[in-house]
């Protein structure tokens, strides 16, 4: 078996690599697609050939068009013909992470239920595997949500100021604040190889990268001019998201999230917008609540299999 990067001479070889299994996957329409818009690079695309110049496994990484490295893995093949998917697949991930010297998460999305349904959870069961063996050990399952217009929009805040600010030290300085005690995953997880300082930066860098307008952004406020926390209505490749929400630890334990929320939502609903979508992770309860309050619907689990930070070599 031959594992390399591909190159534009593999690209019919690599539309030939079809899942007709229930999880999400880097489809013909979708690599054609991201590969012009610069999402998907033939660098970033590793494959597993046998000698017969077969594609036998595939794995698809995903950036930001321009970035130095790629943030996720969006997709894993291996040929139903291959007796051991699982060490196939292992070995694909265990050369693209060498190759690279980064091991960016797998995001996987399924159906709500998917562990009911015998054909999502054997799909899943064998890519689990193979990305545990090549070092993505850490499992996190995200609900997502969206809330579609046939929602009432919801009214401004009576409490709450929301501001724009075109300083980003004025976002890095909210960002650092709200991580404090955080129920995030991502947060907590950054806090451990990162200064706080340094992690509220990667955050608005981060966030500035996404394809939403920076001047959407907003500060929340009481209505004495204390800060509440932060509000980012955004977009990615799908459309109109919930960026980011998060409220200081002062502020917390008295609804604020909602007032943030709703800000976001609004914000989206005047531009004529008819569906947003929002991620949170399975065990931040209060932001779950939240959404469901809003009107937002669960109508899928992104499930995330990402590297142990190294500790060792923070700060």
């Amino acid at each position: 078996m031959h594992f390399r990067t591909a190159v534009e001479a593999d690209l019919d070889r690599l539309l030939g690599c079809v899942v007709d299994e229930s999880i999400s996957w880097a489809h013909p329409e979708r690599l054609l697609s991201f590969l012009e818009s610069g999402n998907y690079r033939y660098d970033r695309i590793w494959i597993a050939e046998d000698d017969e110049d077969r594609i036998l496994g595939r794995a698809v990484w995903w950036g930001f068009p321009g970035a130095d490295k790629p943030l996720a893995m969006d997709c894993l093949y291996v040929h139903p013909s291959v007796g051991d998917r699982v060490e196939l697949a292992a070995e694909l991930l265990r050369h693209a992470h060498a190759g690279s010297g980064e091991r960016p998460a797998y995001h996987v999305f399924v159906s709500k239920g998917w562990r009911d349904d015998p054909k999502a959870a054997a799909a899943i069961a064998w890519r689990w595997e193979a990305a545990g063996h090549a070092g993505l050990t850490e499992e996190l399952e995200r609900l997502r949500y969206e809330w579609t217009a046939d929602e009432p929009v919801p009214e401004p805040s009576e409490r709450v100021v929301f501001r724009g600010d075109d300083d980003d030290e004025a976002f890095v300085a909210a960002f650092r604040r709200v991580a404090e005690g955080s129920l995030d995953y991502d947060t907590r997880q950054g806090l451990l190889t990162m200064d706080p300082e340094t992690q509220a930066r990667e955050d608005v860098d981060a966030n500035k990268s996404m394809p939403g307008d920076r001047s959407w952004w907003r500060l929340a406020y009481t209505k004495d001019g204390d800060l509440v926390g932060v509000a980012l209505p955004s977009a990615n490749n799908g459309g109109p998201v919930v960026g980011y929400i998060g409220v200081v630890p002062e502020h917390r334990g008295h609804g604020y999230v909602d007032d943030l929320l709703a800000e976001i939502t609004r914000f989206h609903a005047e531009r004529g917008v008819q569906r947003i979508v929002a991620d949170t992770d399975m065990g931040n309860v209060p932001m779950a609540r939240a959404f469901e309050r809003a009107g937002y619907r669960n109508f899928a689990i992104r499930l995330v299999l990402s590297a142990k930070p190294d500790i060792a070599d923070a700060g």
